[in-house]
């Protein structure tokens, strides 16, 4: 994928103008209870989870019915079965209780507690191969961080580090931007993925033209195809198609079976080269290589565990660059 100028959005320029008087009748105990009741099926098993007896638990479920003037269940035999209403409460009540429990590892993480969280997201969704290697040193280091990875924030990783949903993000592709830090971390090589067969595949290496016509597979979304913008549009050479497929492994099956060729990292396809399908060739006889950078917040604090997290990053991708 090739960043585009993605422009985020500034969080100080966030609509933050917020009714103090908000008129919420329902307290976090009723959003745990829901949640207990929706996912064990029954107010027993749920008072157990919470540690709390049926008869009060059932007394809160009332409560929170009441205040709302809406049945949460169904009372279907022994089975507790959400109502729409209910349904749509415990969407927001995962919302909140989530969000809840990552402010609150993160507080204590500011005030040196050993418990905090680290929301990790990349531009890409197959570039965690780095993750095991550093979460085994990490976790052996802080064994009570937690470190999630926030997959919904792969298409816009920078937006989402800027509004506070993540809070490191890798990318290529460093905007120009004073709210944040960036870390590089390594390079790696991308190159020209192709069928065994294909007429290319006797070149020492692959020049922008001699990919006209052709069709070509990437990353969605295609208008951030690194080879479009960044080789074949700039070459002035169209290809004949570019067809979006969100895994490695199935853009592998349809280069090797010769419906057309893809720019991939190296070290992504690795593994499938040992088969004989496909074949990889340098862009140019230079190659092409790219930066890998970790994005943090210039304003939050470096926390020993997030400096840590950083540092192994940095050390564990640098050990996988590709050699020039």
């Amino acid at each position: 994928m090739c960043c585009l100028d993605q422009s985020p959005i500034d969080p100080r320029k966030r609509k933050t103008a917020m009714s103090l008087n908000h008129d919420v009748r329902l307290e976090i105990r009723h959003l745990k209870l829901l949640a207990a009741v929706a996912e064990q099926g029954s107010v027993t098993e749920a008072g157990r989870r919470l540690h709390v007896t049926q008869s009060a638990l059932s007394h809160q479920l009332r409560d929170a019915e009441e205040k709302l003037g809406a049945a949460l269940f169904l009372r279907l035999g022994r089975r507790m079965v959400l109502t729409p209403a209910g349904e749509k409460l415990l969407d927001s009540a995962h919302k909140v209780l989530d969000e809840l429990h990552t402010t609150e590892a993160q507080i204590e993480g500011l005030n040196g507690s050993t418990r905090g969280i680290i929301r990790v997201s990349t531009e890409c969704y197959t570039c965690y191969h780095w993750l095991p290697p550093v979460l085994k040193k990490f976790n052996a280091k802080f064994p009570s961080i937690e470190v999630n990875i926030v997959l919904e924030a792969t298409s816009h990783p920078i937006a989402a580090l800027l509004d506070g949903q993540i809070d490191v993000a890798v990318t290529s592709c460093p905007p120009r931007n004073k709210s944040l830090r960036f870390t590089q971390t390594c390079e790696d090589e991308l190159v020209i993925v192709m069928d065994s067969h294909h007429r290319l595949a006797a070149s020492t290496h692959i020049q922008p033209r001699d990919l006209a016509g052709e069709s070509v597979f990437c990353y969605p979304p295609r208008e951030e195809s690194t080879l479009v913008l960044k080789v074949l549009r700039p070459a002035g050479v169209q290809p004949a198609r570019v067809t979006e497929i969100p895994l490695t492994e199935s853009i592998v099956d349809m280069v090797s079976a010769g419906l057309g060729v893809a720019l991939l990292a190296r070290w992504a396809v690795k593994n499938y080269l040992a088969g004989g399908r496909i074949v990889t060739r340098p862009l140019n006889k230079s190659g092409f290589r790219r930066r890998w950078y970790a994005a943090t917040l210039r304003q939050r604090p470096m926390t020993p565990y997030l400096t840590e997290f950083l540092n192994l990053l940095v050390r564990t991708c640098s050990l996988d660059s590709v050699p020039g």
